[in-house]
């Protein structure tokens, strides 16, 4: 029980660190270039990101860590986490090129590729842990959500 709650502790420690390095990149034009975008009316207001994000970190890292706890030696843990650590790379990607490089077309991509490997994560996930897997949920709804906004952008931009 102790290790799985030292695994645990890491694994949403390395999520909200990621996160916070992709937040670097948000705030770097969130202020000015995002601000004179057009969105859609279904955008939520700016204050809302941050302690979303946060939550969505904290519970990849728990589902994660929950993963990890059964034992690294073992393929599937090792897969499950391969994804994971590959998806979680992505998601700091679609921030850079969306926020930092101000490309909302590239990120589309960026995002789409995030979405399908989120999938894979959860599937591998259930393999392994199912209450894992479904901690990771509220993420791939959330990054679905924020394709469909990040299409309008782009979309309500070009």
């Amino acid at each position: 029980m102790k290790k799985s709650i030292i695994y645990i502790a890491i694994s949403i420690a390395v999520c909200l660190l990621i996160g916070f390095l992709a937040g670097i990149a948000t705030q770097s034009s969130v202020n000015d270039w995002y601000a004179t975008l057009n969105k859609p009316e279904f955008t939520p207001p700016n204050a809302i990101f941050a302690p979303v994000w946060t939550v969505l970190y904290i519970l990849m890292g728990v589902a994660a860590g929950m993963v990890w706890s059964k034992g690294y030696h073992h393929i599937w843990v090792k897969t499950a986490l391969y994804h994971f650590f590959f998806q979680l790379l992505v998601n700091a990607l679609w921030s850079i090129v969306f926020f930092g490089l101000k490309n909302p077309f590239a990120a589309l991509f960026v995002i789409l590729a995030l979405l399908t490997l989120i999938i894979l994560t959860i599937k591998w996930f259930n393999v392994v842990s199912k209450p894992a897997a479904i901690l990771m949920i509220p993420y791939l709804l959330w990054v679905g959500f924020a394709a469909v906004l990040n299409y309008r952008v782009w979309e309500l931009n070009s």
